[in-house]
Parts: C-alpha cells; structure tokens; sequence
C-alpha cells in the first residue's frame, strides 16, 4: 500500500509550493488506494508562527485534500505533531549511540565559530567531521545538555534512484556528522522526517529540489538506523514569472486563503496547480478532483519547472462558476453578498455566470459603474443620452418610448421573453437601435448593461414603466 505525507512546518502562512506537493501526494496516494499523513513539523520553536497549524488545515480542506491521519486524528501514531513525539526520537537517539553511531558534542559556539572561520579562509566548505572529537570525547555520556550528532558512518559516494529525476549521485563532500537532537531536546528535520516516515510507513517521499543536496546526508542516516530508504520523488519548482527562479514569498507567493477570500475556488485552484508540472499526456484541461485520483501518475511529473499564472487560474475558475447549479452559485456566493442577498435571483444568477471571473466580483456588478446596478438603483442621466447616435431626433425618440410603454402595460408576464415578443414587431418596423437604444437608457440609464429585455424583466413592471415615464418627461425638456 502506498503511504504518503505532507510535513510543513507551523512557521507562516501556506503558499502554492506547499500546497502543489500536498496536492501530489495525495493524488499519489488516493489513486493507488493508499494513505495520506498530514504531519507537523514543529521542532523549531523560534521560528513557529501561532495558529499556523490551524491554517494549514484549513488550507487543505478547503481544497478537498483530505488526510486519514493527522493532528487530531493521530490514530496509531499517537501524534502526528513532532513535539509531541519527542520520546520516540530520543529512543532511536540512544540506539545510534549504542552502536557508535551518535555522540554529545563536546565544542562550545565559539569553538564552532572558529572552525567556521578557519574553513572560509582556506577557501574550502566546513565539514564538522574534519574536526570530530577523539574517541573518549565521543564515547562521553549523552545527558541532553549538549547537541547529539550523527557519527556518520561510512565516508562514500552515495547513488540512488530519484522517481522523476532518475539516477543521481552525490559525493563525500555531501556527507557531514550533522546534528540529530538540539541541546534544547528537539530533533532536528534531518533526523526526526526519517524517524517519522519509517514509524509511519511512508513508503514515497515527494518533496522539492532543495533537498536533493542534503539527501546524501539522510542516506547515511538510514544506513547507520538499519531503515530500509522509501521511494524519494522530487518534485519540479513553480516559478515566479521570469522563469529565473523558485517563487517564494518574497516574490509575492500569497497565502493560499487570500485566493479563497479573493473569490477562487478551490475547484480551480486544485486544477491550477495539478496542471504545473505534471503533464497527463493529452490535450484535457479541465480536471476535477475526482478525475485528477484517477489520472495521476507519477511517471508524467516533469523535472522542469513550472510557472504558476493567475491569467490562467483566471480562466479556470470562470470555467467553473459556468459550471455551478445556480443553487450551488447562490450558496457560494452568500459570503460575498451578505448586505444584499436579495440581488442573487434566478434571473441575475445567469448574468453573474457570465459576467464575474472571481465570486468576490459579484457585489460590484450592483454597485457603482456595475453593469446591474440598475437594478438596486438609476443614476441620472442627460436626456440627450436618450437619443440614439445614428438618428438623434427627439421627436421620434419620444414617439418609440410613449409607444413602447404602452405595449409593456398589457402585459401580465414580465419575462424577458414577453417583452421582447409584446413590442419586437414595432422595433423591426422602426429600426432596433432608434427603439431600442432610448428604452436601454430608460431603463438602466447606462451604455452597457444586460439587453433592455432582460433588464426590464430584473427591475419589475411598475419600476421600468416608471422609469420610461421619466425618460419622456426628460425629452420633453429639449
């Protein structure tokens, strides 16, 4: 059974790399009918934001991934929070200096500084096991005060196979004694990951490139634990868009709720970042969720980057709210128009289907220069905007909207249908702009707007007969 993770770290807000590799990981593991782990990595304190764990998890639900094991439902793990397992790193800690692989280390922050310095001045990289203590220093007793390092155990040239990037290799320059538990009684990344994915049966680690240079270092750390390594899988950057590098929060990567509060949904998120660096070798674009489990594969994730375009989450989600029910339109759209629920009609639903790219657009389009503010209210207008630009004859203009009226007050049912059918036989006699043009403006007062049909149908019998009232009471004043 394939098991996977996603281990962030409490330290801020979640941003699309995060979630990218989430998304893989869980598409890996729901395709094969696997696991999925959602596992906090909280052992540096200094650094952890409050509330970040809250966030992440909220994060992900609102995208659809959904995890079997986390932190409150840590199952047979007893937690999926790493501070909370501290116990079972220092249990495996003790193994490794069991066996000579592990020891307390012995030099102070100034000793450490001074080796630092000695290397940049021999133009070389500083690798801590050039200076690794003597034997009876290594062999002191680990009380805890003093940070543990790994005692690495074999100097070598490691190989391994990477499942998009293929065979890679890495040599002794890579390996270091690096420190395991930290004088403060937290593990380190490098030692508590391998600790948790081998407790947990983690059987395929995706994760980004940045770590390629350090796995090497972990490779040694399996050997030295005895761990069989689980398949590693490094996943393609997302690029900011000059393609010169990773993008990062200090190239405006945003809190991923800021796209849900913006309007986006999580449909087209989710088929946003599927699409950046995963090819499924056809030509479909549009994925649901569900498609996505079926269609994933491991084998078709590319070793390029990827850069991540809100042109095109854009057209995305315009697709989906196309998509939606009006009911599911209207549900989604009640945050957005909480002042003014009454605006989210049957009728105004199409236009908002057609008209908005993000749910947050909505409320604009009744408000303002909004194509249907109209319907809430008319702003004023000069009566020479009635006149129609190919035959400005206000005589004739009045005539059209005395006569329009008429035909609109026998009517029963104000649909948009009804209308049109009740006066089109006048407007074909009479040319459609010289008719149509001063009951748009009548109506909507504006140039744009929903045709004069639809819009007389929005704003009811009684508002639109009245506001063709003013509209002549207007052009009797030229």
């Amino acid at each position: 059974m394939i098991v996977t993770r996603f281990a962030p770290s409490p330290t801020g807000f979640m941003h699309i790399g995060g979630v990218r590799t989430a998304l893989f990981a869980y598409l890996l593991a729901r395709k094969s009918g696997g696991q999925f782990i959602l596992r906090i990595e909280d052992t540096d304190k200094e650094r952890e934001v409050a509330g970040s764990i809250d966030h992440i998890q909220e994060s992900l639900l609102w995208l659809g991934i959904e995890w079997d094991f986390g932190p409150k439902n840590p199952g047979k793990f007893g937690s999926c929070i790493q501070s909370e397992r501290l116990d079972i790193y220092k249990k495996y800690a003790l193994e490794l200096i069991k066996k000579g692989c592990a020891y307390p280390d012995p030099y102070t922050e100034e000793q450490l500084t001074e080796f630092r310095k000695k290397a940049e001045l021999e133009k070389r990289p500083f690798l801590y096991r050039e200076y690794r203590p003597n034997e009876e220093l290594m062999k002191a007793p680990w009380d805890g005060t003093k940070p543990l390092r790994l005692k690495t155990p074999e100097i070598k040239r490691y190989k391994w196979n990477d499942a998009v990037r293929g065979d890679l290799e890495a040599g002794p320059e890579a390996l270091d004694d690096f420190i395991l538990i930290k004088a403060d009684g937290y593990p380190t990344y490098n030692f508590a990951h391998i600790i948790d994915d081998y407790e947990m049966g983690v059987t395929h680690i995706l994760r980004g490139e940045e770590f390629i240079s350090s796995t090497p270092k972990y490779l040694s750390l399996y050997d030295a634990l005895g761990f069989p390594v689980p398949i590693l899988a490094t996943l393609p950057p997302i690029l900011r868009d000059d393609k010169t590098k990773k993008l990062g929060k200090r190239d405006g990567a945003k809190d991923i709720l800021e796209y849900r509060n913006e309007g986006y949904l999580p449909e087209a998120m989710v088929n946003t970042l599927a699409l950046i660096g995963w090819n499924p070798g056809t030509d479909q674009e549009i994925f649901s969720m569900n498609k996505l489990k079926n269609a994933f594969d491991l084998s078709k994730v590319q070793r390029s980057g990827g850069t991540f375009n809100e042109d095109k989450l854009d057209w995305y989600n315009h697709e989906y709210i196309k998509a939606l029910s009006d009911k599911e339109l209207a549900e989604r759209l009640q945050s957005y128009v909480a002042s003014d629920k009454s605006l989210i009609t049957a009728q105004t639903l199409q236009l908002i289907k057609e008209k908005i790219i993000r749910l947050s657009d909505a409320p604009k389009l009744f408000t303002g220069e909004g194509e249907l503010s109209f319907i809430k209210d008319i702003i004023d207008y000069p009566a020479e905007k009635l006149l129609w630009k190919k035959n400005p004859d206000v005589k004739k203009t009045l005539e059209h909207l005395v006569k329009v009226k008429e035909l609109l007050e026998s009517l029963n049912d104000f649909t948009a249908d009804q209308i049109k059918n009740s006066i089109w036989s006048y407007v074909e006699a009479n040319g459609k702009g010289d008719v149509l043009w001063p009951l748009r403006v009548a109506v909507t007062g504006k140039d744009k707007s929903p045709d004069p049909f639809v819009s007389s149908s929005l704003i009811g019998k009684k508002e639109t007969l009245n506001r063709i009232d003013v509209a002549v009471n207007k052009l009797k004043s030229l």
